[in-house]
């Protein structure tokens, strides 16, 4: 038997005020929605967190994703189905997710200033930030999977 866990949010908004301004940040960023809910969905599957892999494979589907994507996104480099810009993303995406266990090659780096100027790559690695800080969250407190309706 699982013990019920708090709502954080229920709990106490204010406790998430600070992700929502980051959210607000990335959204305002001009960073593309479709590559925002890749790097979202990317990260979710890395951490593991069922609920947010579901909310963000249904709002990159809102957002126009396509099935083929979603569907083999956890294999990006063994396919032919994203552009350079959104490769990079992803290559950030899961080194700084996975940051713990390596280092940031300056190789990386480097081609990640190939695709997005400085301010789309900070907005880029806030992304990255908020998602996994919400991805903590939702399996720190084990929000529901299939329960976020778009």
């Amino acid at each position: 038997m699982q013990v019920k866990r708090l709502d954080y949010n229920q709990t106490d908004p204010k406790s998430i005020k600070g992700m929502l301004e980051l959210e607000k940040y990335v959204a305002g960023s001009g960073l593309e929605k479709s590559l925002y809910e890749l790097v979202k969905l990317r990260a979710s599957q890395i951490n593991g967190c069922a609920y947010c892999i579901d909310m963000h494979s249904k709002d990159a589907r809102k957002a126009g994703e396509t099935e083929q994507r979603l569907y083999t996104l956890s294999a990006w480099r063994e396919t032919s189905f994203y552009s350079e810009r959104e490769r990079a993303a992803l290559a950030w995406t899961e080194a700084m997710t996975l940051i713990s266990e390596n280092d940031i090659p300056d190789s990386l780096y480097v081609l990640v200033t190939e695709h997005f100027n400085e301010k789309e790559h900070l907005a880029l690695t806030m992304a990255i930030v908020a998602i996994n800080g919400w991805n903590r969250l939702a399996i720190g407190f084990r929000k529901e999977p299939g329960s976020y309706n778009p």
